[in-house]
């Protein structure tokens, strides 16, 4: 025992000198391989996947433009305050999705990169560059700033690299190597169980889909994108979550609610539907596999409506004809748009008859229950309306929204009768004339001919420069020249 004991200086400095040669050679260690830069521009792959790329290039002939404003003025009152009621435009092809975005009233027309009024984040469903900007300076560095800050980076148009690792050797090999570029998105598939890598290959389908179509706020000082499901991807629980944070993205100013703005929630009404709980995905519908040329078969990119591609979309299911089918969805939209536009008359009311009330003397104490009620029951609404083809994905869950919107804009009313009625105010409240789209824009206070004029000079001095600037950076493709 002595003489182990004559030894343990020296074995202890043994080991610690073969600790700190350890820790040195684990600090020289090479770093792991960074990832293959995201590739932009979308020609590239034109040559290895010719029917896809073509077919993706395809959803330019998807051009018309449909004012959704104009063909429902009450739209225009409700969102008061917001920039949804200068313009609102039905979707277009993914070709159109920057050109969109640009020229949207809803970005305004600023003239620095400074300039408001939105933040970064209203790129990030229109560009493989906004991968390409996440990967080079992390979220937070992308997401820092005013959307004109973007204008010279996010150049091309939505495209390969915003669903495909492109650098992969499946990718190369002619696989789909689907990926969620967004990291954003990731992290809200793991919030409701559904890890990217671990999902089937059905569930990845969808996911991808579900990067962009799909419900979103703007989080915190720096504006990030995050999907609000932390209760859960349905209406109910995302108004919990929504309540719970006391979010808001913006007050209607004509009844002082704080309000939520849907967005485009395909992917939550989608998993409400019988489709999405049948694991028949967005491909499947929108996406169907084509036969070229030469007989060869390949996924089509040129995402459009499943009754344009009868035979190789619902027919795959389905035993009915096409018309009779047809017949089926027309039915089910009819009920969706009556229900709608009754409770918009409700909410429209709502709206003005609250601000009666205010004008009146009301306090925020009396007016807090009313406007949570309106709160709630636009939001329903919008989360219905927002969601393109919800008469498809998911007709049931629509009606159930609408319905509850209805019941909770019947009660906001209901409390402001008898709330308007101990101010002294017993005849109806008078709406003004906003039959059209431009009346109802002029009752909201909304001086159209400024703005309309701002964004044609945004877009003859600003867009070019941006594009001038990003020619000379290399950063458009072909496409883009």
């Amino acid at each position: 025992m002595a003489r182990i004991s004559k030894f343990l200086p020296f074995l202890w400095s043994l080991f610690a000198g073969l600790l700190l040669l350890s820790t040195a050679h684990a600090e020289q260690a090479p770093s792991a391989t960074p990832p293959a830069k995201i590739e932009t521009h979308n020609e590239v792959f034109a040559n290895k996947h010719p029917d896809q790329f073509n077919s993706w290039k395809a959803t330019s002939e998807q051009s018309e433009r449909e004012d959704a404003l104009a063909d429902d003025p009450n739209m225009v009152i409700l969102w008061a305050g917001y920039p949804f009621s200068r313009d609102y435009n039905k979707p277009r092809g993914h070709a159109y999705a920057l050109t969109d975005v640009r020229e949207t009233l809803r970005t305004g027309a600023p003239k620095t990169a400074e300039d408001g009024p939105l933040p970064m984040a209203c790129w990030s469903c229109k560009s493989p560059d906004v991968a390409r900007l996440i990967q080079q300076e992390g979220e937070a560095g992308y997401f820092h700033g005013k959307w004109a800050r973007g204008g010279p980076e996010i150049v091309n148009n939505l495209g390969c690299a915003d669903c495909h690792n492109t650098a992969s050797e499946d990718f190369a090999k002619g696989k789909p190597a689907l990926t969620l570029s967004r990291p954003y998105a990731a992290r809200a598939m793991e919030t409701i169980g559904k890890p990217f890598d671990k999902a089937s290959r059905l569930d990845q389908q969808a996911m991808v889909c579900g990067q962009c179509h799909v419900e979103y706020y703007f989080d915190g000082k720096n504006k990030q994108v995050k999907f609000p499901w932390d209760n859960g991807p349905n209406v109910d629980g995302m108004e919990k979550y929504y309540d719970d944070i006391a979010f808001s993205d913006w007050v209607n100013p004509l009844s002082k609610t704080p309000m939520l703005k849907a967005q485009h929630p395909e992917y939550e009404t989608w998993s409400a539907g019988i489709h999405g709980k049948n694991n028949v995905t967005c491909i499947d519908c929108h996406m169907p596999k084509l036969q070229n040329a030469e007989g060869k078969m390949f996924t089509s990119h040129k995402i459009g409506n499943p009754f344009d591609t009868f035979d190789q979309t619902c027919k795959n299911c389905h035993t009915q004809t096409k018309e009779a089918l047809q017949s089926v969805v027309a039915e089910r939209k009819a009920a969706i748009q009556d229900l709608k536009r009754k409770v918009e008359v409700q909410l429209v009311h709502a709206h003005f008859e609250a601000k009666a009330a205010l004008d009146a003397g009301a306090t925020d104490e009396e007016m807090k229950p009313i406007q949570t009620d309106i709160r709630h029951a636009q939001w329903r609404w919008d989360l219905a309306i927002a969601s393109h083809g919800v008469h498809m994905h998911a007709p049931d869950e629509a009606l159930r929204m609408l319905g509850t919107a209805l019941n909770k804009a019947a009660d906001a009313r209901a409390k402001l009768i008898r709330l308007l009625a101990t101010k002294g105010i017993t005849q109806e409240v008078q709406l003004p004339d906003i039959s059209t789209k431009e009346k109802a824009q002029a009752a909201i206070g909304l001086d159209m001919q400024k703005i309309n004029a701002e964004k044609q000079d945004f877009l003859k001095t600003v867009v070019p420069q941006w594009d001038e600037q990003a020619r000379k950076n290399g950063l458009l493709g072909t496409e883009g020249k």
